[in-house]
């Protein structure tokens, strides 16, 4: 089973180092157990606080990490962060559902021509796959 799960380059991020004042975007690639990995603009340095923000629910999820690595990828960075509390983490996994639900309602309306509301896609993901959803 994988640690970190694969998302479309679709889902935002917003992310903010400590004493900067310029918020940047870019792209979530995953999430995984206590931390997820995006895509930069530019080199972010390893052991940083960052705050980063997702915005696929109300209220965004938004929570403070350190830079766990950086590396180079197609004129790109991609960045590890690590969240430390168990809240954060337990969040983060709720983040994680949610990008997945909203993935199958627009999969669902690109292969199916079905539209549906967030909650009748949570309902049919639910039923459909949240049994092979990898748990804690």
């Amino acid at each position: 089973m994988r640690r970190f799960l694969r998302h479309p380059s679709d889902i935002p991020i917003h992310y903010r180092l400590p004493n900067r004042n310029r918020r940047r975007r870019n792209r979530l690639c995953n999430i995984g157990q206590g931390g997820l990995c995006f895509l930069s603009c530019r080199r972010l340095p390893v052991g940083e606080s960052i705050q980063v923000e997702i915005p696929v629910a109300q209220p965004p999820f938004r929570a403070e990490g350190v830079v766990v690595w950086c590396r180079p990828r197609r004129g790109l960075f991609e960045v590890g962060v690590h969240f430390a509390t168990d809240e954060t983490s337990y969040q983060l996994r709720m983040v994680e559902q949610v990008c997945r639900i909203e993935h199958y309602r627009r999969r669902v309306r690109i292969t199916q021509g079905r539209e549906l509301s967030s909650e009748q896609a949570a309902e049919e993901w639910i039923r459909r796959h949240a049994a092979d959803f990898p748990s804690g």
